[in-house]
């Protein structure tokens, strides 16, 4: 409940590589996300993904499982006091996932399924549920109502823009406002709303330049948090590179965030 309190209270940051490549890049992330949480009034909370189940292609990188990633997780999480997160695409997970995060992460392809947001309700974390890309703002009134009747409030709304055309997103930022109606923290994707799905050759491009400006267009329209994949040498990454910040840009688009 503590953190949920802060989440609530001031504005906080869900920041991380897209997916766990191997326990140095961690730690290479962790590091400077800690320096940062350290200066600034603010709630920081780790993620990366253990398995990212929904690559375009079969031969990309998924990540190493959820048994290895947790144990990574973990070791961020005793050696730089972070709490921390990650996805889950199946009900069986979440109690797995839970004994490591603070907050279990349901993906917005998946934010309609029942059995999912249940099983992550019923853990007692924290349950951050992304708007899917074919719903509206209003349209989460009803997944988040799934983790209250559930048995729990502590629940957070990300926006992360909807489909438009072929391999592309466009961001409507009406829908953070919508969702804030429903009176639970709205947190803005700031890096997967500048995604191009699809659109690389069997995987995902994005516009990474574009990121700091659907941070301060969500800022304007009331958001409370922000949702930032992260990486030292984010062409290189094994996913989502095109649309991660570099690591190197990231407290500077923090603190423009909180001044």
């Amino acid at each position: 409940m503590a953190l949920y309190k802060d989440i609530t209270e001031k504005p906080f940051f869900i920041v991380g590589p897209c997916v766990m490549e191997n326990q140095e890049l961690l730690y290479t992330v962790a590091e400077k996300v800690a320096d940062i949480k350290s200066k600034y009034p603010i709630t920081v909370v780790f993620k990366s993904s253990f398995d990212k189940a929904n690559r375009t292609s079969i031969h990309g990188y998924r990540g190493p499982g959820i048994e290895k990633g947790m144990e990574m997780l973990n070791n961020v999480k005793e050696k730089f006091g972070l709490e921390v997160t990650t996805d889950i695409h199946e009900p069986f997970q979440a109690a797995i996932a839970a004994e490591v995060v603070d907050i279990l992460q349901i993906p917005a392809f998946l934010c309609r399924q029942t059995d999912l947001l249940v099983a992550a309700a019923q853990t007692g974390k924290v349950v951050n549920v992304k708007k899917a890309q074919f719903l509206s703002g209003q349209d989460m009134f009803y997944p988040a109502q799934k983790v209250k009747e559930a048995g729990n409030e502590q629940i957070i709304l990300t926006e992360r823009g909807n489909s438009f055309g072929y391999n592309n997103l466009v961001v409507d930022f009406r829908n953070i406002a919508d969702m804030k109606e429903f009176g639970y923290p709205v947190c803005m994707d700031c890096t997967h709303s500048v995604q191009r799905p699809g659109g690389a050759g069997g995987k995902t491009g994005g516009d990474r330049k574009f990121v700091p400006n659907m941070a301060r267009a969500a800022r304007a329209f009331g958001a409370s948090g922000y949702f930032i994949e992260t990486h030292p040498d984010p062409d290189h990454a094994l996913s989502d590179g095109p649309n991660m910040l570099y690591l190197s840009d990231l407290e500077e688009l923090i603190v423009s965030l909180v001044n």
